[in-house]
């Protein structure tokens, strides 16, 4: 089942159960789908590429808007923050932890024989393509470069 159909179902069904942090999560993620589907030169059906880079973008807009509401004590915004959140995620693969994040640009940098900080755009290209969507942006590119220096 494509997302845009998932997301019709479940908006009717928390519309039947009255859940209304459940529903203006899913009404976000539609709005994205529907805006990415009439987007010039957009294909008919969005594919599951670019679905995943529509979820991501929500979640990091979440924790981004999250980690703001936090630091200015709006403990009530921060919770609608975070509860969009928990249901953005159910949508996204099951995220890496830092070792299997590890295991992974072990290989990476193996393969692109990375030597160093220098190499950091090599590895970032790969480790992005094979992480999408399992692992945030900001966290490989931390691993990284702490690895990187470690060989440097």
């Amino acid at each position: 089942m494509s997302l845009k159909l998932q997301i019709d179902e479940d908006i009717k069904t928390a519309m039947r159960n009255k859940e209304k942090d459940e529903l203006r999560a899913l009404r976000a993620i539609k709005s994205m789908i529907l805006l990415a589907e009439t987007e010039k030169g957009a294909q008919e059906e969005l594919l599951p590429e670019t679905e995943l880079k529509l979820l991501t973008k929500a979640a990091n807009q979440r924790r981004e808007s999250l980690g703001i509401y936090q630091e200015q004590g709006r403990d009530d915004l921060a919770e609608k923050e975070e509860a969009e959140l928990k249901i953005i995620e159910r949508y996204l693969p099951q995220q890496l932890s830092e070792d299997e994040m590890r295991e992974e640009l072990k290989k990476i940098i193996e393969q692109t024989q990375a030597k160093g900080p220098q190499d950091m755009g090599k590895v970032m290209g790969n480790a992005t393509k094979n992480m999408a969507g399992r692992a945030d942006g900001k966290a490989i590119s931390a691993l990284v470069k702490s690895m990187l220096s470690e060989q440097g």
